[in-house]
């Protein structure tokens, strides 16, 4: 039986997206394997050049070890000749997402009449709901490579979702480029609507938003939010600067004062974390400032630190005057910045209960995505007290 394997560098939507190739060559009767395979599928990412580099030596590293090589993902979107000059059995596959299960298995190539179900590898399944995005950041290449905003229609996420926990996954992420643009106009959803719903499909006992942008934390979501019981109280908000100066740059549509106001009636009840770019080309040690201030005034706990790289494409694709020691300098201090927020929020977790669910041996995460170090069964949930903070997370009595 010919065998596969599929790796996913990048974000939460690139695992999604490597999943439904990984669905679509089981079903077609091909045998998944850890590691040297007759075909190797990896989903790659471009955000900064650190990630090109990284997809670049993945697909290498799998062109030694597999017969055929497809190379898939934003990398691929990206330029001709992003993955110039690697071995012949490299085949680059520059296609919207959504069209490239189907062009692989197609060239690859069903051995019989097998339809198989793949899980996810883990408890918590990411659902994806919508692509692409049709707003214009100066720094970011997204809408170059994965293209206009585009929804899924609701019936068929909501069938997905069924279909997820009948898998056995007890945890569901909705996910995609940007959320908030989500809409079924056939149907009338727009994205509060969808999570009332998908939180009402049976058995599904935790629902989460993998990201949301602060312009799109409506008072219409947060209420659906607030009412549907298995919400997660976690909520991810890119802030990316807290400098107005920097936003204006960066093309980002609010300011930090907007974006705190957003997020302030939210700080007590979710988990606040967030994205943040350091070194931009108009950023100077001021407006570095001013972004911890806005952290810290936000109640952000864990932050994904990106020190800026230029895309190509993008408006700011020339522009990278930032020394790179500054970058790592500033955000060493943004990471310290981040893990103290963490650690304090976990301490304040001693003592009180929460539900944990445990995705992996000895680790879990709590309804607000607070991670738990626990003894307990793979895919349970899991009542636990807290009874002390480690580097890593709450240690569960």
């Amino acid at each position: 039986m010919p065998s596969f394997t599929v790796k996913f560098l990048g974000c939460k939507v690139s695992q999604t997206d490597a999943q439904l190739v990984r669905e679509r060559l089981v079903a077609d009767g091909h045998h998944e394997v850890a590691a040297d395979g007759d075909v190797a599928v990896v989903n790659t990412c471009c955000v900064t050049h650190e990630a090109v580099r990284k997809s670049r030596r993945a697909a290498a590293r799998a062109a030694r070890t597999h017969g055929r090589v497809y190379v898939t993902g934003c990398g691929a979107n990206l330029s001709a000749d992003t993955f110039a000059g690697l071995p012949e059995n490299v085949t680059v596959v520059a296609r919207r997402s959504e069209d490239t299960p189907n062009a692989i298995a197609g060239d690859v190539g069903a051995i019989a009449c097998v339809r198989a179900e793949s899980r996810l590898d883990r408890v918590r399944a990411f659902v994806k709901i919508q692509d692409g995005c049709s707003f214009s950041c100066n720094f970011c290449v997204v809408p170059l490579v994965r293209g206009a905003s585009r929804s899924r229609r609701a019936a068929d996420v909501l069938r997905e979702i069924g279909r997820r926990v009948a898998q056995g996954h007890r945890e569901i992420v909705l996910t995609g480029i940007n959320l908030g643009c989500y809409r079924d106009r056939d149907a009338g959803y727009r994205l509060a609507q969808l999570v009332r719903e998908a939180g009402s499909v049976p058995g599904v006992a935790r629902l989460r938003l993998s990201s949301i942008e602060v312009n799109h934390v409506t008072d219409e979501l947060v209420a659906a939010l607030r009412e549907t019981p298995v919400v997660s109280r976690h909520l991810h908000v890119p802030l990316q600067s807290g400098d107005d100066g920097v936003l204006r740059d960066m093309a980002r549509r609010y300011t930090a004062a907007s974006y705190l106001a957003r997020v302030a009636p939210l700080r007590d009840e979710f988990n606040l974390t967030s994205d943040v770019i350091v070194g931009f080309p108009t950023e100077d040690e001021n407006a570095f400032r001013n972004t911890l201030d806005a952290v810290t005034a936000a109640g952000l706990t864990k932050v994904h630190v990106f020190p800026y790289s230029p895309r190509p494409g993008t408006r700011t694709a020339a522009d990278d005057p930032v020394p790179a020691d500054v970058k790592r300098e500033r955000s060493a201090r943004l990471r310290a910045a981040s893990h103290a927020a963490c650690v304090a929020r976990w301490r304040r977790k001693v003592g009180e209960e929460d539900v944990v669910l445990v995705d992996r041996p000895g680790r879990g995460y709590g309804d607000d995505y607070s991670p738990w170090l626990l003894d307990a069964p793979v895919g349970e949930l899991v009542r636990v007290r807290g009874a002390a903070v480690l580097e890593e997370g709450i240690l569960a009595a």
